[in-house]
C-alpha cells in the first residue's frame, strides 16, 4: 500500500521536475559596450534578435562621406538607455561562444532591440529571429541611422571581402567597397574628429596618443598590431586605455 502511494507521488511530481528551471531575469542599470552588447552588474549580455556594427565598423553617409556608424551605434544607446532601469530575460539557456547571456531587454518598459533597429542603428539578426522584420523595414524607409547612406550588415562586414553586399538607400560612390571594407582600426583616421590613436605596449596595456603627444607620429596604425583610433579621450578611457606618459 505504501509503495502504491509513492508510486502516486512520484507520477504527479516527475512531469514538474521534468521542466527545465526558468532563467531569472537580469535587471538593474548597464554599461554600454557595443550597439548590441551591454553589461549589467558582472554579467556580459548580447542583445538577442539584433545585429549592430561593431565599434571600428565604417559606413558611408549620404554625401558618400566615411563616418564610424559602429561608434555611433554604441553612442546612440548610451544616451538613449545607459542610466536607465533594464530587464533583461534570457532567451537561451547557454551564453554564446563569447560567454555572453543572449536575452531580450526593455528599458523602463521598452523593447531596446526594436527602438535600435527601427532607428537604424541595428538591422534584424534574421538568422536567428524575426522579430524586428517590421521595425528594420520602417528604418530603411525612414532612412534613418545607417539607412541614409550606404553600408555592409554587420554579420557580413565579420567576414568581408570583394563580393560583400552594400545595403543602404544611397547610391554608393566607385570606391565605396574599398571604403566600407576597411576598419577603423586601419591605417587611416576613420573622421577628422576621431584622430586619438590608441596601441598596446610590450605589458599589453592600452595605451592612447592624441595628436600633441611626443610619439604620436611614430605610432603606426596596423589592425595586426592592434592599434585603434579613438573620436575622443574620455572614448580611449571607456576602452580601458589610459593616456601616454610622454
Amino acid at each position: 500500500m505504501l509503495l502504491k502511494y509513492l508510486f502516486a507521488i512520484l507520477a504527479f511530481l516527475l512531469p514538474v521536475l521534468l521542466v527545465p528551471a526558468q532563467a531569472a531575469d537580469i535587471t538593474g542599470t548597464a554599461k554600454v559596450r557595443e550597439g548590441d552588447q551591454v553589461t549589467v552588474g558582472s554579467t556580459r549580455i548580447r542583445l538577442g534578435g539584433i545585429d549592430a556594427p561593431s565599434v571600428d565598423q565604417l559606413c558611408l553617409n549620404n554625401n558618400g562621406e566615411r563616418w564610424t556608424c559602429g561608434v555611433a551605434a554604441r553612442d546612440e544607446l548610451i544616451k538613449h538607455a545607459e542610466n536607465k532601469t533594464w530587464a533583461c530575460h534570457v532567451r537561451q539557456a547557454n551564453p554564446d561562444r563569447r560567454g555572453r547571456i543572449v536575452a531580450r531587454c526593455e528599458v523602463d518598459g521598452e523593447d531596446i532591440q526594436k527602438w535600435m533597429v527601427r532607428n537604424g542603428w541595428a538591422l534584424s539578426y534574421m538568422r536567428f529571429s524575426h522579430d524586428y522584420d517590421d521595425d528594420e523595414k520602417a528604418a530603411r524607409e525612414a532612412k534613418a541611422g545607417m539607412w541614409q547612406g550606404a553600408f555592409i550588415a554587420p554579420w557580413d562586414w565579420r567576414v568581408r571581402n570583394k563580393k560583400t553586399t552594400i545595403l543602404g538607400t544611397a547610391k554608393p560612390p566607385e570606391n565605396a567597397h574599398a571604403v566600407l571594407l576597411a576598419s577603423a582600426s586601419g591605417s587611416v583616421a576613420p573622421s577628422p574628429d576621431c584622430t586619438i590613436k590608441g596601441n598596446v605596449n610590450r605589458a599589453g596595456e592600452c595605451i592612447y596618443h592624441t595628436p600633441k603627444s611626443r610619439w604620436y607620429a611614430k605610432i603606426e596604425m596596423k589592425i595586426s598590431k592592434g592599434t585603434r583610433w579613438f573620436c575622443s579621450v574620455d572614448e580611449a578611457e571607456a576602452a580601458g586605455c589610459r593616456e601616454t606618459k610622454r
